[in-house]
C-alpha cells in the first residue's frame, strides 16, 4: 500500500467487474449487509428523536470544522495539561516517522494495535515493519485480515468478505506463524473461532509494552480521547501497555464533553445496531498507577485541510465511521470493498478518498462514478452527509479539471481523458433542445429508422451500453402523437386536455 492506495489497483470499473463474478463473495456480502441494515433499522426506530439527534450531530460537526483551527489548539493544550504529548503530522510519511521513532525510543520491537482507520490509511504497519517492528492487530476482523495477508473490505467489519469456513482455514494455517497456534480440531462455529482468537491474542496483550490506537472522538475541552468497540480488545490495548500512541485524524475533534451525548447514541445504533457500545473507553492524558505511563497523540492531516477548503466536499469530514452507508449501497453489496482501492470503501470512500488523495490516479478519478446516486447512503447517514451531492461535485472536478489545493500547494488538474465523446454529446443535445425545429426533426428521424438502431452504442459509448439496455425508440414521436390525438401542437394549449394527463 502506498499513500493509502493499494498498489496496482485498477480503476473501479475493472476491479468491480472481477468482484461481481465471485459468487461466494457476493453471497457473503449480501448476507452480512442485509443482516446489519435490518437490525440497524429496528434500533433507530426505537428513538422518537432520531431526526433531531441526526441534525444535532450535523451541526456539531459543521461548527467544529468551521473553527477547527481553534479547537485543535485547545485540544493540544488540554492533552498537554493532562500529561500527554502532542505531535503534528502533515502527511502519512511524517506520521509514520513519528510513530516509528517513538516505538524505537522505548527499545521495543513489537506493538499491539486496536483497530484504527487512520493507521491503515497511512500504511503504518508496513512502515513499522521496515524499521524491524512487528505490529499485531487485535480486532478480531483485523486479525483475520492480517493472518490471511488480505486487505480490509469494510469500515466496521473488515473481514466481511470472509465466511466462517474461510476464517477457520486461515486460523489453522496461519496462527502458528504469528504466535500461539489454533487449537487442534478447530471448527467453524463462532464460539470456537472467537476462543481461538482470544487465546492467541491474550499472550500478546500481557507481553506488549507499546500500544497503538486510533480514536472515534477527541474532546477539545478536556483532552479526552474516546474509543468505542464491541470485543474488549481495545480496552486491553489502551490500559495494559506502558506506552500508548494514538494516531487520529484532525477531523475527529469535537468541542465539549457534552457533545459526546449525541454521538454515543447515534454511532452504535448506526454501526452495530446496539443501543450502546459494549466497550466505551475514555482516557485523558496519564494517571499515576493507572494505565500507560506515557501517552502520545499524533494529529494527522494527510489531505484533510485541503478537503476542508472545498465548501461542498468538506461535509465528508463529518463522517463518524459508522459504515451505515456501505450496508445500504447496492454498488458496494455487489462489488465489495476491495474494488475501491482504499481503506475507505463504499459510498463514503467514494467521496473521501479522492479528496484526501486527489483525483490524479486512475482509481481515484473513477471512484466518484462508483454509485447509482440512489440516495440511500444519505438517508441512513447519522450526520446527514449528502454523499450524492459530493459525488456529482467530484465528477464535475474529474471531467472539467481545474485548480485545487494539495498539501498547501495550488495544483491544476487536467480534464479527464475519455470524456471527449460525452462532452460532445452533451453539446449536441444542448443545441437540439434549444432549437425546437431541430429537435422535432431528430425525433421523427429516430422513430422512422428505429428498426435499424443498434443494440449497443458504437465507439466510446460501448462501455456505457455494455451493462445497460438502450431504451427503445417509440414508433411515433410525442409531438406527432399529441397533434394527432389532441388536434393541436405540443407547444401550445390547443385541444381538450381535461380527459386525464397526456404525460
Amino acid at each position: 500500500m502506498s499513500g493509502g492506495t493499494f498498489v496496482g489497483m485498477p480503476a473501479f470499473p475493472e476491479a468491480a467487474r472481477e468482484a461481481v463474478r465471485d459468487e461466494t463473495l457476493r453471497a457473503n456480502l449480501r448476507h452480512a449487509t442485509h443482516t446489519i441494515r435490518d437490525k440497524r433499522a429496528k434500533a433507530v426506530a426505537e428513538l422518537a428523536d432520531w431526526a433531531e439527534l441526526r441534525e444535532a450531530g450535523r451541526r456539531i460537526k459543521d461548527h467544529t470544522l468551521r473553527h477547527l483551527d481553534r479547537y485543535l489548539v485547545q485540544l493540544e493544550e488540554s492533552v498537554t495539561r493532562a500529561g500527554g504529548t502532542v505531535h503534528w503530522a502533515a502527511d502519512a510519511d511524517e506520521a509514520n516517522r513519528i510513530v516509528a521513532d517513538l516505538v524505537v525510543a522505548t527499545g521495543e520491537r513489537e506493538v499491539v494495535k486496536v483497530k484504527s482507520m487512520a493507521t491503515q490509511e497511512i500504511g503504518l504497519n508496513e512502515a513499522l515493519e521496515a524499521q524491524g517492528i512487528r505490529a499485531y492487530e487485535t480486532d478480531l476482523a483485523e486479525l483475520i485480515v492480517q493472518l490471511g495477508e488480505d486487505r480490509p473490505s469494510h469500515i466496521l467489519v473488515p473481514a466481511i468478505h470472509r465466511n466462517r469456513g474461510e476464517i477457520r482455514d486461515i486460523f489453522r494455517e496461519k496462527m502458528a506463524d504469528w504466535g500461539r497456534p489454533a487449537p487442534q480440531g478447530l471448527t467453524d462455529t463462532p464460539a470456537e473461532l472467537a476462543e481461538a482468537a482470544r487465546l492467541h491474542l491474550r499472550e500478546k496483550f500481557l507481553r506488549a509494552k507499546v500500544g497503538v490506537s486510533g480514536a472515534n472522538f477527541m474532546v477539545a475541552e478536556t483532552g479526552t480521547l474516546v474509543v468505542v468497540e464491541s470485543e474488549g480488545n481495545g480496552r486491553m490495548c489502551l490500559t495494559l501497555p506502558e506506552t500508548l500512541i494514538s494516531v487520529v485524524g484532525i477531523e475527529k475533534t469535537i468541542p465539549t464533553w457534552r457533545d459526546l451525548e449525541v454521538f454515543l447514541q447515534t454511532l452504535p445504533r448506526s454501526a452495530t445496531a446496539e443501543r450502546m457500545n459494549p466497550y466505551t473507553s475514555m482516557w485523558t492524558g496519564t494517571t499515576d498507577q493507572d494505565g500507560p505511563r506515557t501517552f502520545h497523540l499524533v494529529l494527522l492531516d494527510n489531505g484533510r485541510t485541503d478537503t476542508l477548503a472545498d465548501q461542498v466536499g468538506r461535509q465528508a469530514l463529518r463522517c463518524i465511521r459508522c459504515s451505515a452507508c456501505l450496508n445500504v449501497c447496492p454498488v458496494y453489496e455487489r462489488a465489495g470493498g476491495h474494488a475501491y482501492g482504499s481503506v475507505y470503501p463504499g459510498p463514503i470512500g467514494a467521496i473521501l478518498s479522492p479528496q484526501l488523495r486527489g483525483t490524479g490516479s486512475e482509481i481515484d478519478a473513477s471512484l466518484p462514478y462508483a454509485s447509482s446516486l440512489c440516495g440511500a447512503c444519505y438517508e441512513v447517514c447519522p450526520v446527514a452527509i449528502d454523499i450524492p451531492e459530493v459525488l456529482v461535485h467530484l465528477r464535475e472536478r474529474v471531467v472539467q479539471g481545474g485548480e485545487v489545493t494539495r498539501r498547501g500547494v495550488k495544483v491544476t488538474l487536467k480534464p479527464a481523458k475519455g470524456h471527449a465523446a460525452e462532452r460532445a454529446a452533451m453539446r449536441a443535445a444542448g443545441m437540439a433542445f434549444a432549437r425546437p425545429g431541430v429537435l422535432r426533426l431528430g425525433q421523427r428521424l429516430a422513430s422512422r429508422t428505429r428498426r435499424f438502431h443498434p443494440r449497443t452504442l458504437p465507439g466510446p459509448g460501448r462501455a456505457w451500453s455494455a451493462t445497460r439496455e438502450l431504451p427503445k425508440v417509440p414508433p411515433e414521436p410525442f409531438r406527432d402523437w399529441w397533434q394527432r390525438t389532441r388536434g393541436g401542437t405540443s407547444e401550445g394549449t390547443t385541444g381538450d386536455t381535461t380527459e386525464g394527463n397526456a404525460g
